[in-house]
């Protein structure tokens, strides 16, 4: 057996080769991991901007249309974690690589959907082959990334998520008050399927990689391990509850500005998602708002932020709306960037597990809060969204607190142990 010393000057030498900003190989994982966001989300959320349109097509209720995108984030949240334990075996560039070409794929089937029963299957299609991408990204990410530059890299990942929502809303939009809805999600599919070209033509093979094997037993081992940390866990209903807000804020959005007082064309309402460039600033500024005011202090902040936005956006002007979306977005971003990234940090081992449980927590949040923001506004309008919005917040600022108190007990029991000795 080598000795300790020898372990870790490999271990130091192998960290050495891991990428980091200004090393070749750095910027062309960025920019296929950001492609690779960006056709995700795209296509994750591709009907959220058009569900006023569907429900008049088919003569649905919001909270019926709301299942086009609750079915989709829901099968993604159910089937990552099996599709992680696969990129295990057969490698993270491979799995991403599937992922998006099956999304791509189903997305060119989903224009043709003749009545809504088959639209949401097609969704939920399409939400569990997306369920490959992000858990093995952050993996990839954080086996190839340097952990210094581990949270600016996944924050740029997280940008791409936010231009990738962004651009598919607007797109789908514009082009569904030209041409109606299906011609929208066409053209975001053909759009989807460039950004997977250039994700496969720009990532480097993955150096850092060790296959393992296909065990169940060890997969609900790690599962085991990843929830009995109680950093994890509470990381992972922190992303969820996040999730919650945004969800249940951008599924109901577009039917609150169709109605009165505001009124706003289709097109219109697809460009409110601009808003979503504050969410790429937020997620590429992570890293920094950690180093100034630590995990917590950054949370604190974004959950701030957040409600702040909700309140905001109750105003019947719509430039208070609006600036009440910039508020949600920056701080839904700058939250999920910091949950997500800790988790990468946090686990030891088996961190495509862990990623692919935080991901799971954080989409059946989206799901949950497509569903219940949408019930809510049908039982008491935007207000009634909002509420539901302010619940999920009060529970992230309640999960921090207890993890800042049960930090404090932690570093004073040394002190009492040998006190007491």
């Amino acid at each position: 057996m080598p000795p300790a010393s020898t372990k870790a000057a490999a271990t130091s030498a192998s960290a050495d080769t891991r990428l980091s900003p200004g090393a070749p190989g750095y910027r062309r994982t960025s920019l296929a991991l950001f492609a690779a966001g960006l056709a995700a989300f795209a296509l994750l959320y591709s009907t959220q901007a058009l569900l006023p349109a569907i429900s008049a097509e088919f003569g649905a209720t919001a909270s019926a249309a709301s299942w086009t995108v609750s079915a989709a984030t829901g099968a993604l949240a159910l089937c990552v974690l099996p599709l992680s334990a696969l990129s295990e075996r057969f490698g993270r560039r491979a799995m991403m690589t599937a992922s998006l070409s099956v999304a791509v794929a189903v997305s060119l089937l989903v224009p043709l959907a003749p009545n809504l029963e088959t639209l949401i299957a097609l969704r939920a299609l399409q939400g569990a082959a997306l369920a490959g991408l992000p858990a093995s990204a952050m993996a990839y990410l954080a086996e190839e990334v340097r952990p210094k530059a581990l949270i600016a890299a996944i924050g740029l990942f997280v940008a791409g998520n936010s231009i990738g929502g962004m651009s598919g809303r607007i797109v789908t939009g514009w082009v569904a008050q030209m041409w109606g809805w299906r011609a929208g999600l066409a053209a975001v599919g053909l759009t989807s399927l460039l950004c997977v070209i250039a994700f496969r033509a720009l990532l480097p093979k993955a150096r850092h990689f060790t296959p393992g094997t296909l065990n169940p037993k060890a997969l609900a081992g790690a599962v085991r391990t990843h929830l009995s940390d109680p950093l994890l866990v509470r990381l992972y209903v922190i992303g969820a509850l996040f999730m919650t807000v945004f969800g249940a804020v951008y599924t109901v959005i577009g039917y609150r500005l169709v109605e009165a007082p505001f009124s706003l064309p289709q097109g219109v309402i697809g460009s409110i998602f601009l808003v979503y460039l504050v969410g790429t600033v937020a997620s590429a500024a992570a890293g920094k708002l950690v180093g100034r005011l630590g995990r917590r202090g950054a949370l604190y902040l974004a959950v701030s932020t957040t409600a702040a936005g909700l309140l905001l956006s109750l105003s019947d002007s719509l430039a208070a709306v609006l600036a009440g979306l910039v508020l949600i977005t920056a701080g839904f971003f700058a939250g999920h960037a910091v949950a997500s990234s800790s988790v990468s940090r946090t686990a030891k081992t088996g961190r495509a597990q862990a990623s692919a449980l935080y991901q799971s927590a954080y989409y059946l949040g989206s799901s949950a809060g497509g569903t219940l923001g949408a019930i809510a506004y049908h039982a008491g309008g935007w207000a009634g969204t909002v509420l539901i919005g302010l619940v999920a917040v009060l529970g992230v600022v309640s999960v921090t607190l207890y993890g800042s108190h049960s930090a404090r007990v932690a570093a004073r029991r040394p002190q009492l142990a040998a006190a007491c000795n």
